[in-house]
Formats: C-alpha cells, sequence, structure tokens
C-alpha cells in the first residue's frame, strides 16, 4: 500500500527524539505534507480531543512516536504514569487512526518488551516467553498492547499496521533533564558538568542550568552568588556530579546497544513506505484474505474472517513486529570511556553497586530487519561525538 508525496503524513511527537528525526527524513525524502501538533496543542492522552484532530485533518497516514517515557529512576517512581499514559496515548491513536480509515500506521515500541533473560540475541519470537524486567515492566506492558493492537487489527479488519521495536536511542534532540533521562545523555551531560565544575567556569554552567533546570536550580545568579553556587553543588551531588569525579548507578558491566536517532528515523521511513503487513509475515496470500474483496484496495471493514485474532487457512499470527538496531553491543563502562574521551574529562568516573544495573543484556537480532532491505549507518564512537557536539550546540 502505497504513499505518494502528497500523501498527508501525521508524525505523532514530532518534537520528540525520534518523531523529530522521522519528521526531517520524510522532507528530505520529499514528502512535505507533514502533520504535527505539540503536547500543549493536542493532549493524546484525551480522547474527544484525539478524535476532534482526527476529524480535522484526515492523515493518509500515521506514526505514533509520541510517548511517556524516562530512564530506571523515572521507571521506579511513576508507575502508573508509565502504563496509564502510554496505554491512553496508544488507544486513543490507533483507534482514531482505524475510525478515520488511516491507509497505513507505524507504531514505535522499545525492546523493553522483551523478558529480563531473554535469550541473546533477542528475536522477536521471544516476546512474551518470561517474565519482565521489574524496573520497567508497566512501560513495557504499554508498549506490547501496543504492538498487539497493530497485529490484532491487521489481522481482524485487514489494517496496515507495523510495530517496530527500536533498541536504545541517542541523538539530536535527546532528553538531556538528569530527572528523567536515558543512560547515555544522563552520563553525557554529568560528565560535562563535572568537568566544569573543576574547571571553574560558572558561566557555562549558568548557562547549562538554565537551559535544562535541576529540581528548580537553574542558572540565575550562579557566577556571582557564593550561596546559589553552594546549593547547585548540593543539588547536582545528589546525581552524582562533583568536583573532578561523576558516579554512575550500577557495576557498569551491563551490555547495552545503541541506535542513532537518525538511524532509526530512515529505518523507519523506509518500513512505512516499503513494507506492508504481508511482508513482515512473509505471507502473500494474505492480501488476497484481507483485500480481495474490494477493486480498489480500500480495506474492508465488514471482513470477519480474521476476527478474534485467527484466519484458520494461515495459522497462527503473532510476532509480526520488527526489531530496529545494530545488532552491535559495549558494556556501560565501555560506553562512559567513550563519553569522557567526547568530553575531555579528565577526572574519575565511579559506579555505585548499591544502585541497580537493570537487564544486563539488551542485544537484538536485526536479520529480519536487513532482510527487509536496511542496515544502520552509524557506528557508536561516532555517534557518541555527534551527540556531545549537538549538546554543546543546544547550549550556544
Amino acid at each position: 500500500m502505497s504513499l505518494d508525496k502528497n500523501s498527508k503524513i501525521y508524525v505523532a511527537g514530532h518534537h520528540g527524539l525520534v518523531g523529530s528525526a522521522i519528521w526531517n527524513n520524510l522532507l528530505q525524502r520529499g514528502y512535505t505534507n507533514l502533520v504535527g501538533r505539540s503536547h500543549k496543542e493536542l493532549d493524546l492522552t484525551d480522547q474527544v480531543a484525539v478524535k476532534q484532530f482526527f476529524d480535522d485533518e484526515r492523515p493518509d497516514a500515521v506514526v505514533l512516536a509520541a510517548a511517556f517515557v524516562g530512564g530506571i529512576m523515572a521507571n521506579s517512581l511513576y508507575r502508573a504514569d508509565f502504563i496509564m499514559m502510554n496505554m491512553k496515548i496508544q488507544c486513543n491513536v490507533i483507534s482514531e487512526a482505524y475510525a478515520h480509515g488511516v491507509k497505513k500506521l507505524l507504531f514505535l515500541g522499545s525492546t523493553c518488551i522483551y523478558p529480563k533473560n531473554a535469550p541473546q540475541p533477542m528475536k522477536e519470537d521471544c516476546l512474551l516467553t518470561s517474565p519482565l524486567e521489574y524496573t520497567n515492566e508497566e512501560y513495557a506492558i504499554a508498549k506490547i498492547a501496543g504492538l498487539k493492537m497493530c497485529e490484532s487489527y491487521n489481522l481482524q479488519y485487514g489494517t496496515n499496521y507495523i510495530a517496530v521495536m527500536p533498541t536504545n536511542l541517542y541523538g539530536p534532540n535527546d532528553n538531556f533533564h538528569l530527572e528523567n533521562s536515558h543512560v547515555m545523555p544522563a552520563m553525557m551531560r554529568k560528565i560535562y558538568l563535572a568537568k566544569l565544575i573543576h574547571d571553574g567556569d560558572w558561566e557555562k554552567i549558568a548557562i547549562d542550568l538554565d537551559k535544562r533546570p535541576v529540581e528548580g536550580v537553574d542558572g540565575y545568579g550562579l557566577s556571582r552568588a557564593l550561596d546559589n553556587r553552594k546549593r547547585a553543588l548540593e543539588v547536582l551531588a545528589k546525581y552524582g556530579i562533583y568536583d573532578n569525579k561523576v558516579v554512575l548507578w550500577g557495576t557498569g558491566t551491563p551490555l547495552r546497544e545503541f541506535l542513532w536517532s537518525e538511524d532509526m528515523a530512515d529505518a523507519s521511513v523506509h518500513i512505512l513506505l516499503n513494507v506492508d503487513f504481508k511482508d513482515v509475515i512473509g505471507i502473500e496470500k494474505y492480501s488476497s484474505v484481507h483485500y480481495g474483496a474490494s477493486t480498489d484496495g480500500a480495506v474492508d471493514r465488514n471482513h470477519s474472517a480474521g476476527r478474534g485474532g485467527a484466519i484458520p487457512s494461515l495459522g497462527e499470527i503473532r510476532n509480526c513486529h520488527i526489531n530496529v538496531g545494530t545488532g552491535k553491543e559495549l558494556t556501560i563502562r565501555e560506553l562512559s570511556q567513550l563519553v569522557v574521551k567526547a568530553v575531555g574529562f579528565e577526572g574519575t568516573v565511579e559506579f555505585d553497586t548499591s544502585k541497580p544495573d537493570g537487564t544486563m543484556r539488551k542485544l537484538i537480532d536485526v536479520s529480519k530487519l536487513h532482510s527487509l532491505g536496511w542496515t544502520h549507518k552509524v557506528e557508536i564512537e561516532d555517534g557518541v561525538q555527534k551527540l556531545f557536539e549537538w549538546y554543546k550546540d543546544s547550549l550556544a
């Protein structure tokens, strides 16, 4: 089901890390009829508002990149929010996309959907085979529900909704707020601030804290008032940031895979434009089961052969999502060394082993993605340097 250059594409979460990169990737490919709404303009947890948006805009395709996200600390503190907010967003957008005849929908999840002790590298088929990692269980369950919604709508109604599960992402427009950011941007900012404290560069510390305040502490008066500096140091110390020293959570031994966000965007757009549900499940006759009754290719909304998730002639269909990553990994300690090099930090990095590591290994199998015609381009060594350059530019 093809989209032409005039197709109206709604990118939900277009100001975020992935959404902004997808937006730019589509523009670069000549898809200029794009629709986006900021959170202030459209609250995706508000069912009535989402319906009104779809009534007004009638998009041909939807990229669902909006989510309520955070790292280990945020996942632990806001468990109810993580499951409820994400479920509301997904239910509202997917149901209204269906109700308004959207041709194609791309849902972005996360590889945290996989079991804590899943065989490595993790294939799509290991979903729901054993317990999840406790620290992000609610977010994972929400994302599993989202991919199952896509799968089930396809099976019941013949829609063309594809779910992609990216590995850990990093890149331009990343979240560097210490209270709810992911491992790499948090680590990078901590190391950068520890360097600035050691250098006595309070002007740059003030700029940094003005841009992204920490627990209400901003850059006001830091370059002059000693009391303000003392307060800032006390708050930063709570996040493991000291004079020429940074303390990170865990042992440093967990292995992680990272994907440059612009690579993720390129993979997403490749799938949006070139991959249909029948391609993912590898069954050509699926299209004749669901689309054959219509001469114009429109979805037959009354077709019930797939009702209940089973099309007898096709057998059981599940795990139709697509892993998106590099298939490569490194330890958190090795990542810290790359960040130290990029920042030019000459202090020490310590690990607080009393804090949780999270999942010890999270490498995904990307053979399905490769078979669909896409591989990554940016390697981690170059990506870390590029991220730090972007972060410095964001403070200018």
